[in-house]
């Protein structure tokens, strides 16, 4: 080890209260007193590290400085990806920090012309919400936050993508907060104050985990700073200034149960700074021997107001090196190089000492591959924020715009003042939307999880808890250990089933809950399900001829008996799915129970002859109900609805009946057919059956006949109806679709030859949409829809679909209630948001391969809403859409929406422009898009210019 003191790194004599080295190891700032003013300054790390660059008179020392701050700098930070440094001071402000381009050496203000800044540092933020001196500030681990902390007792978090925003101010300490530190995978931040606590938070929704008050009781005095630090392999927090029978020690916290049972000792004073080496490292192999491969440690050096350094390794019980007397006054800050093998102290005493390590003494670093290793086997894969490009200032070119902007910030006002008095009642319980997933609150689901959680030791005797999946920020895949009880893995999913995960604002996950009738492994449909569970009927399917019906629903359904092919058997479980809609009477459109199983051409062909054979050589062939002597049919359940059919019940003159009854609400009707009824469906406005002579009747709702049988040309598979459509689907894999209502048809005789053919793919799910539209969802997780007017299948949803794993939108999400939108596109997609992505491959993914997919999956989402007419999606959708757009700033792709919905501004009888959407007046859409818009300054122009165009349209 060497230790060097560089006496030109000084503030002239003044105190230097914080020092940061820069990621990238050239540079590294100290904060501190300046003449009459905050001292910021940004040093050269070539003369710290190499004698002959200290005597090159030509390598400058001193980079820039700033003197911006009017009161002392009590810390300086760099983010993680090193284009900003964030300095706090005792003038109540976080000044951030970024370089700017050259221009020429310019002078410090009021010092001697030799003194020049070699590079140019400017001020792009000033952050002002504290009310008192600025203490500490830190960056999280993706630099989506910056955390402040002050003497006003309280933490205020940044949106560090969009500064000035504050996201959440943390208030519960009673004292003087002077220090912070982020877990490293962002869970948590925890923060240390002199009310004797430390407190941990959580990021999910910024309450507070837990605070622990017992290492501190004894403490007496205070400390300029209490800088404490969390390991970077995420088990250790470990705090400043605390006592262990009188004696100052820094106290470590384990993340496990929050334990407070090991402490560092050996200061004589009280301790002030704490900070982890960034890496992690393991036992120095020795030549030829083959050691065991040792656990991997931590670093950490500890800093005192007995002006002396004391630096540990996690696996010795003792320091691995103590300097006394290193400084005349207290030391105030610690940073490590990014290498972890170098250490910079400064003290209050205006001086700054850099202690120099080689790998003999600390071990070998593991690399950032290892390291994430070990983050992703304790905690899944941690979250990747990822930022959008910050916008520089821009002036407001017009007063509709600046008006715009205020009215915007007054309703924020408004919205934060409501939020501080709904606050101000519970410093604990979290805002309602926060603390409810599904219905649950957040704590009952991690009480009922803790429950039966898993419990393995590691090999030095460690407890280790297996992770589980809790609404947090953790996603991927949770590996169950081999002792899990079996409650616990109906929670887990497996890799070959892995969802992206489902999340409010990237924060709130929901969870699949397992259900009767699923096994381990959740059905991929299980959150269409979930969503819908209180109008939901989910059975099982029973090999009997008839299915009991669940315990909530009073029904039978004919059992369809699917063919021998052992290749592939899908029983689905039946599942009834209802949507509602507001203001106008529910229709159903419903997933009605189907086994069908469909012998395709290609199956049966040999591989050699499949390709001289014609397509429709050989038929699909579905299979046909099995007729029986009676069943029961739940229609609906809001109005209450159903079918009651009894086959052959008399004789007259040597003719069997059939009779069909219907209920509504406790109003009954029958009449009788002549022929047995293989299956019955039916809406609020119609009823209709199949006969065994391939008849086709209809009936009103209140059992008048609306047309004379309808023959089919083959056996009736599956029939359904929703509204006044009536779908039938026959054995020879053909589909149609009448309206009763006009006597008009919709799809005639379409095959589903093009969907199905060549694929070992089954029919899983159908669905008729309130207009008609029908929708088959396949085995393979492919959906598809008939589009009467194009005449063509389209797919509208693939569960393997790419673009949805590697989309992100989630700061285009309006709002929490926002993402709960129900309608076709969601029910047969099974999803309610993917908006909290598969990390992995944010981690590894260019910004510009998640633009392009992101908004690739939002266009096939808005098609795929307009083709299935659903009108409430596709505005969802389009308003997503549009937020994507401003946020990233595509003007071009905005200007040709806007333009679309805005229409000619003079009417011409040529003009092909339609003025509706799915039943959406285009130009109130366009409204409802400006205010998006206009949040990003970058696009007033457009903004003002469609909002005139609007303007005179409305006056017109």
């Amino acid at each position: 080890m060497k230790l060097l003191k560089p006496t030109w790194v000084n503030h002239n004599g003044k105190p230097i209260f914080s020092v940061d080295i820069h990621p990238d190891g050239t540079k590294f700032a100290t904060g501190g007193q300046g003449q009459d003013s905050g001292k910021v300054v940004i040093w050269s790390m070539a003369p710290v590290l190499k004698e002959e660059d200290e005597k090159n008179e030509n390598i400058p020392k001193m980079l820039c400085q700033m003197d911006n701050h009017l009161a002392c700098v009590n810390c300086v930070r760099w983010s993680n990806n090193g284009v900003y440094l964030a300095s706090g001071g005792d003038d109540k402000l976080i000044m951030v920090w970024k370089r700017a381009a050259y221009i020429g050496p310019s002078t410090v203000f009021g010092s001697s012309s030799k003194l020049a800044n070699v590079e140019q540092w400017r001020c792009v933020s000033i952050l002002r919400s504290h009310s008192g001196d600025v203490m500490d500030v830190a960056w999280s681990p993706h630099d989506a936050w910056l955390a402040s902390c002050s003497v006003d007792n309280t933490v205020v978090i940044w949106n560090a993508v969009k500064f000035p925003e504050i996201l959440a101010t943390l208030k519960g300490h009673s004292g003087l907060v002077k220090g912070l530190t982020w877990d490293p995978v962002g869970k948590y931040i925890a923060s240390q104050a002199d009310d004797r606590s430390l407190k941990v938070w959580r990021t999910m929704d910024w309450q507070l985990e837990t605070s622990i008050t017992k290492p501190f009781d004894e403490c007496g005095g205070t400390t300029h700073v209490l800088r404490l630090s969390w390991s970077p392999d995420g088990h250790y927090l470990v705090s400043a200034h605390a006592m262990n029978n009188s004696g100052p020690t820094a106290q470590i916290i384990e993340r496990d149960g929050w334990k407070t049972n090991m402490d560092f000792v050996g200061h004589r004073k009280a301790v002030t700074v704490v900070k982890f080496n960034p890496k992690i490292f393991k036992k120095k192999q020795k030549n030829g021997s083959s050691t065991k491969p040792s656990c991997p440690y931590c670093c950490c050096a500890v800093g005192s107001k007995d002006r002396s350094l004391s630096v540990w390794l996690t696996c010795l019980k003792r320091p691995l090196v103590v300097i006394h007397e290193l400084f005349d006054k207290s030391i105030m800050d610690i940073s490590w190089t990014l290498n972890g093998l170098g250490i910079l102290v400064c003290s209050m005493d205006g001086s700054v000492a850099f202690l120099d390590f080689s790998q003999d003494e600390l071990g070998d670093p593991l690399s950032e591959e290892e390291k994430s290793n070990i983050h992703q086997s304790t905690y899944g894969k941690s979250l990747a924020i990822m930022t959008e490009a910050q916008l520089s200032t821009t002036i407001i070119e017009n007063p509709e715009m600046l008006k715009y902007q205020q009215r915007q910030q007054q309703q924020q006002m408004e919205q934060k003042n409501a939020a501080i008095r709904e606050a101000a009642g519970t410093a604990t319980a979290a805002p309602k939307v926060a603390s409810m997933v599904n219905g649950e609150s957040l704590e009952d689901i991690r009480k009922n999880l803790l429950k039966k959680q898993v419990e393995t030791r590691t090999a030095d005797g460690r407890r280790r808890i297996t992770p589980l999946c809790i609404a947090q920020l953790d996603t991927g895949v949770n590996a169950t250990s081999a002792s899990a009880a079996p409650p616990v893995s109906s929670v887990l999913t497996t890799p070959s089933k892995i969802e992206p995960m489902k999340a409010f604002d990237s924060r709130f996950t929901e969870r699949s809950k397992a259900t009767s009738g699923t096994s381990a492994v959740i059905n991929t449909n299980q959150t269409a399900i979930d969503r819908l569970k209180d109008q939901n009927l989910i059975k099982e399917n029973k090999p009997k001829d008839i299915l009991e019906s669940s315990s909530d629903s009073e029904e039978k359904i004919p059992a369809t008996k699917p063919l021998s092919l052992p290749k592939r058997k899908l029983e689905l479980e039946a599942e009834t799915v209802e949507k509602k809609k507001k203001g106008r009477p529910r229709k159903d459109s419903r997933l009605v129970p189907v086994t069908l199983t469909v012998q395709s051409p290609a199956a049966m062909v040999s591989e050699k002859d499949a390709t001289c054979i014609s397509a429709p050589a050989l038929a699909l062939k579905l299979p046909t109900p099995i007729p029986q002597k009676s069943f029961t049919l739940q229609v609906s359940s809001d109005p209450s609805m159903y079918i009651e059919v009894e086959n052959e019940m008399t004789t007259v003159g040597g003719s069997k009946l059939s009779r069909l009854k219907c209920n509504r609400e406790g109003k009954e009707w029958e009449t009788v057919l002549t022929s047995r009824i293989l299956t019955a469906a039916g809406s609020c406005d119609v009823v209709s059956v199949a006969c065994e002579k391939r008849t086709l009747s209809v009936f009103s709702a209140c059992g008048r006949r609306l047309l004379p049988p309808i023959i089919l040309h083959s056996p009736i598979s599956a029939l359904h109806c929703t509204g006044s459509y009536v779908m039938a689907l026959t054995t020879i894999a053909t589909l149609s679709v009448w309206d009763v209502h006009k006597q008009s048809v919709v799809v005639k005789d379409e095959s589903l030859q093009t969907i199905l053919a060549g694929s070992d793919t089954s029919v899983s799910q159908i669905l008729l949409t309130q207009h008609g539209i029908p929708v088959m969802s396949l085995s393979d997780g492919k959906a598809y829809c008939f589009n009467p007017s194009l005449s063509t299948w389209n797919l509208v949803s693939d569960k393997q679909d790419s673009l949805a794993q590697c989309a992100d939108y989630r700061n285009s999400l309006p709002s929490q209630e926002a993402m709960l939108c129900s309608g076709p596109l969601a029910i047969i997609q099974g999803r309610t948001s993917n908006s909290g992505r598969q990390a992995a491959r944010l981690f590894s993914m260019p910004h510009l391969v998640q633009q392009e997919t992101t908004l690739a999956y939002l266009e096939n989402q808005i098609a795929a809403a307009l083709m299935l007419q659903s009108s409430h999606e596709y505005r969802h959708w389009l308003l997503i859409y549009a937020r994507y757009l401003v946020n990233e700033g595509f003007e071009y792709r905005l200007r040709e929406l806007c333009k679309d919905l805005l229409g000619p501004v003079h009417y011409s009888a040529g003009s092909q422009w339609e003025s509706t959407v799915v039943g959406l007046r285009k130009r109130e859409l366009l409204k409802e898009l400006l205010p998006v818009i206009g949040q990003n300054l970058r696009f007033q122009r457009l903004f003002t210019e469609y909002q005139e165009q609007l303007d005179i349209l409305r006056d017109k």
